[in-house]
């Protein structure tokens, strides 16, 4: 489940410089960071902007972003599939394996693994690492947090370098009140291995802080254009700070706002990149005679 604002009935040129902590991204005595994982610094948070789509991802490459994720909402949407229902496994696997070999680091967002057997969430991972993701995403959609930690230590097990972000929706699904319970499904995922914890639904200030100073790993932010800006999260030191799906609803925004326009006889707003920028995102494109609409 893609977490975003607009909140559902159910539910990001790599940056180059050490990281700022040398815990930054690292949760084993003796080990490594991956790329992907030294990307998460303490007071210069990873940017994870969410592609649904080739040419989406091949935008913001070109904009410079060094890692992408995938929205899930975005991938279910486009092919008229609910989110969050177990229903695009073999999309979200399609998906990364068209962007895997793209000049950026690849997150993907696999709702809570597409299944509640370990085993089966385990050689989901593995097919993804083959396509190149170098991180994924698995929500536990307030399910048994044990299960969950199971899913996240028979994934690292499987795939050791595969960066696990893990997503507690205690404040996406829950009314988010409970600090404790929050707490204590991080604590489950770390022990389990997770590489980074996500709380989406999280916007109060004092609240990030006293999480971050708890934990030992990476926290992620989702977004809110009404919660804190990327800077003050840097300041609160979240570590990841991810768009979601906000990218793919504003882009369906600014079809409507467009076609409002011309219907209304006004001159069309915001940006749209020209049919040859756009022809240029296909594998293969140079050298391809103009053409189309």
């Amino acid at each position: 489940m893609n977490a975003d604002q607009g909140r559902p009935s159910r539910p990001p040129v790599p940056r180059t410089g050490a990281p700022a902590h040398p815990s930054a991204g690292v949760r084993r005595p003796g080990s490594h960071p991956t790329p992907f994982a030294a990307l998460h610094r303490t007071g210069d948070p990873l940017l994870l902007p969410n592609a649904w789509d080739h040419a989406s991802a091949a935008l913001l490459a070109g904009e410079g972003f060094g890692a992408i994720g995938t929205t899930s909402l975005g991938v279910a949407a486009a092919a008229g599939l609910p989110d969050g229902a177990a229903a695009t496994r073999d999309l979200t696997v399609r998906l990364a394996r068209q962007l895997g070999a793209g000049p950026y680091l690849l997150s993907v967002d696999a709702e809570d693994g597409f299944g509640q057997d370990p085993d089966e969430v385990a050689e989901l991972a593995r097919e993804l690492a083959a396509a190149g993701a170098a991180g994924v995403n698995l929500e536990d959609g307030l399910g048994p947090a044990a299960s969950h930690a199971a899913k996240i230590a028979a994934v690292k097990a499987a795939v050791p370098d595969l960066f696990v972000n893990a997503r507690t929706d205690t404040h996406w699904l829950g009314d988010g009140t409970d600090d404790r319970e929050t707490h204590r499904r991080l604590d489950l995922y770390r022990q389990a291995g997770a590489d980074g914890v996500f709380v989406p639904g999280l916007t109060d200030p004092s609240r990030i802080s006293a999480l971050v100073k708890s934990l030992d790993v990476p926290l992620n932010i989702l977004y809110s254009p009404s919660g804190p800006s990327v800077a003050h999260l840097a300041d609160l030191g979240v570590r990841r700070v991810s768009l979601g799906s906000f990218l793919y609803r504003r882009a369906l925004g600014a079809v409507l706002d467009a076609v409002g326009d011309i219907r209304a006889g006004r001159p069309a707003r915001g940006t749209a990149p020209t049919y040859d920028t756009v022809q240029a995102f296909a594998r293969g494109a140079a050298g391809r005679p103009p053409g189309g609409r």
